[in-house]
């Protein structure tokens, strides 16, 4: 943790946190972590990536789906980090999608930042309001909701 109350993850520490792996990680590193207010991550979105095979073949898009996982995906991040779990200890299972809006599309050579801020933790579920951006312009918005389980 610096000074400014940032932290930052590589991929190699959100390894030890989430179970997923390649090809179904879908955040590249921690870019910010201010305890009990916010996360942001990013997600690197390359060409190479399977889905752009079929989603479209002659006008590839980032699916929509693959978007909510990785705010999902940061979203289990934040609360893990929040609780100080350093390693894959609990798992975060995501319950629901609340309030979603597609705004722009995602393509290959984007970088994607995911922010997450924490609305309600009762117990074992949490919600959480979710955000990704390409540049500063906001591609996608929704509340999320998960349980915690071990």
């Amino acid at each position: 943790m610096s000074e400014d109350n940032t932290f930052i993850l590589d991929i190699n520490g959100i390894k030890k946190l989430l179970p997923h792996r390649y090809p179904f990680l879908f955040v590249d590193k921690v870019i910010e972590f201010k305890k009990n207010d916010y996360m942001k991550t990013i997600k690197n979105v390359s060409g190479n990536e399977s889905y752009f095979e079929g989603h479209f073949p002659n006008f590839p898009i980032m699916p929509g789906v693959i978007i909510i996982e990785a705010m999902a995906q940061t979203s289990a991040l934040f609360y893990l980090l929040n609780n100080d779990i350093t390693e894959n200890t609990k798992n975060v299972f995501f319950m629901s999608i609340d309030n979603c809006k597609f705004r722009k599309p995602t393509f290959p050579g984007d970088t994607l930042t995911f922010k997450v801020t924490p609305i309600q933790e009762k117990g074992k579920i949490i919600k959480q309001k979710t955000e990704a951006y390409n540049n500063d312009v906001l591609v996608c918005e929704a509340v999320l909701t998960a349980m915690v389980g071990a």
